[in-house]
Order: structure tokens, then sequence, then C-alpha cells
């Protein structure tokens, strides 16, 4: 009989600690396999790749990389942005676990994008041409990828409106508002949640300075709004915030 040496049991081990199943994992019902049946979950399980464990500010991919892989986020942040003809950083979103990266390049087969980690985190990874030949065989996956899909495109257009049309205060109660759905549908306090992302990084996404977002939190909180503490965030006045983001409450503007 053939003993396999110790490396080569390792390096087994190692490779199917790799491996997840989506049916055991906490965010699959907002992840690709919502809906499916476990032998389809199965059939998923057998193209995914492998989970891959990133380092707080460590890029998953990069602009203009080739596009192989799509990346569903197991635990931990992530933000997106691009580069403009200056040259200067503008971020598009932040991730977190649940949410699909790299849908940017299935037009084009190229990101158009960074993707990089606000936080250690994991992400499993998913090829792209093993998942299109698994939608023809699983028609209910193909229409929970549309309609994750048309979600992302419904959230691009949300930010060129809270761009465009808002006034700061609105931007940054949107801002709140849907951190606090977004971790309300994981299962977190929808109340009181940490900000992963730092000032500065809210303020280029929302379109706003550093020292805007300072003074936001700070009125929010003498409003009696919010409590901040460091990069902890506690909601006291949710339907009054959600009101802010709608449009239909106003308070004064910023000097």
């Amino acid at each position: 009989m053939n003993i396999p040496d110790t490396a080569t049991a390792d390096k087994t081990i190692s490779i199917n600690a790799l491996k997840i199943s989506c049916s055991a994992c906490s965010m699959h019902q907002l992840c690709l396999p919502m809906g499916l049946e476990d032998a389809d979950i199965d059939r998923l399980d057998k193209i995914i790749g492998k989970r891959r464990r990133l380092e707080r500010d460590e890029p998953l991919y990069k602009m203009g990389e080739p596009f192989r892989n799509l990346y569903a986020v197991r635990f931990g942040h992530f933000k997106t942005y691009q580069i403009n003809v200056a040259g200067e950083a503008q971020i598009t979103g932040f991730q977190m676990a649940g949410e699909l990266l790299g849908m940017d390049a299935i037009s084009g087969d190229r990101h158009h994008c960074d993707a990089v980690a606000l936080e250690d985190s994991e992400v499993c990874e998913i090829p792209f041409a093993h998942l299109e030949d698994l939608f023809g065989h699983v028609p209910t996956l193909l229409r929970h990828f549309h309609r994750i899909m048309s979600r992302e495109i419904t959230r691009e257009q949300n930010v060129m409106l809270l761009l465009g049309n808002m006034r700061a205060e609105q931007r940054f109660a949107v801002f709140l508002v849907n951190l606090s759905a977004r971790y309300a549908a994981r299962g977190y306090s929808p109340t009181r949640f940490q900000l992963r992302m730092s000032r500065e990084d809210i303020g280029n996404y929302l379109g706003l300075t550093i020292e805007s977002i300072s003074r936001l939190l700070s009125r929010f909180k003498k409003l009696g709004l919010v409590h901040v503490d460091k990069r902890e965030v506690e909601l006291l006045e949710p339907a009054r915030l959600k009101a802010m983001a709608a449009g239909t409450e106003q308070c004064s503007p910023m000097a």
C-alpha cells in the first residue's frame, strides 16, 4: 500500500479546506444559490473554485486585468474605484458579505475598476465560463443572476442621482439608510454598525470633502439622529433619517 508523504497529505488537506459548500454558507440566501434546489446547489458547488483570503488594503483585481472569475464575498468589506483622466480615484461602491464582485467585466472581458479589501476578508472564486455553462442547465440560477445584475444597475443609477441632485444632508442620510438595510438583510442590527470605510472614502463616494463628512456627523449628532463613537454609528431616529433620504424631511443647509 502506498502511503502519501506528509507534504502531499498536507497539500490535499489544504486544497479541500479551500472548497466551500454553498448550502453551509451563512450568506447563501443573499448570493447565487438563493431559491435553488439542493441538487442544483450541489452542481454549483462543483464549479466554485476556492476561497481566497485577502488582507486589509490588498487588491482583489485591478482595472484592465482579464476577466475570469466572479467573486462572492463570504465575509469582510470591499471598495471598488476607477481612476479618472486626471489620475484621481473615484469610489464607485462598497461591497459586503453576500454580494458579487467582478460583474463590471462581463461585457468587455476586462475589469473596469479596482477592487480592494477594506479589512481582512474572504471571497469564493466562481469561474464565469463554468457558471455560464451551468446557466443552460439551471434556469432558476440564470433568473437569479439577472436579478442581481438588475440590482447592481439600479444601485449605479441611484449613485448617479445621489451625486447629481441631492444636497449633502440627503446624500449622507441615503448612505446611512442604505447601510442599515443591507446589514438588516444579513441578520445584523439595522441601527448599530461600524463604518468599515474611512471618512475620506465616504466623502469620495458621496462627492463631498472629508471636512463635510465630519461636519455632517457632528450635525446629525446635534439633531439627535445618530450617536457616533469612533467608527461605530447608532441610528437613533431611523424614521427621520429615512424621511431625509426620501426628501420628505429637510434640515437647513450647512453653513
